[in-house]
């Protein structure tokens, strides 16, 4: 047993250091399953807040431009929700927007290849034509095909609302 243990290490020292390397990096990932996961941290910024605490956050998180709000946006009332659920509405909306226009520009980015604006053998919709830009493609979608496209992003905008405790008072976006 110990000379075929020593045989089996003879045949091992021909390999490479990058090779062992790279064998060591790929059987690393495997390892990460048996981890649990870690605890999550509780967030360091209040979720319901004041114009108050939206300032001094300000001036703290960004001493060289402080408090901007050139709309007076934090002095509005949204349908009667209050300074706090206006501030919680606003800050949901941020967060949308942008969660919707990194999504804009990665499919911006997906129909400017060959791949979607190319030739294909089933045409996608009526009036498809290949090697479009991306304005032009949505121009060639019919009417039909935009309107359900609005319809879904508002039926996905109307499910925060549904939730059992909405970003307004406090819930997660």
């Amino acid at each position: 047993s110990s000379q075929l243990d020593a045989a089996q290490l003879r045949s091992l020292a021909h390999i490479s250091p990058t090779m062992k390397l790279a064998v060591a990096l790929a059987l690393l990932p495997a390892a990460a399953a048996f981890v649990g996961p870690a605890a999550s941290a509780a967030p360091a910024t209040k979720v319901c807040e004041t114009k108050a605490d939206m300032e001094v956050l300000a001036k703290q998180l960004n001493p060289a431009v402080g408090f901007w709000d050139p709309l007076g946006c934090l002095n509005f009332d949204f349908w009667q929700l209050g300074q706090e659920g206006t501030i919680g509405y606003l800050r949901h909306a941020e967060i949308k927007h942008g969660r919707v226009a990194m999504a804009g520009f990665l499919g911006y980015l997906v129909q400017s290849t060959d791949f979607v604006s190319g030739p294909h053998n089933n045409l996608p919709f009526r009036g498809y034509e290949p090697g479009l830009t991306p304005p032009e493609q949505w121009d060639a979608i019919p009417l039909i095909g935009k309107v359900q496209i609005v319809t879904f992003v508002g039926m996905l905008e109307s499910y925060g609302e549904l939730l059992e405790t909405p970003y307004t008072k406090g819930g997660k976006p």
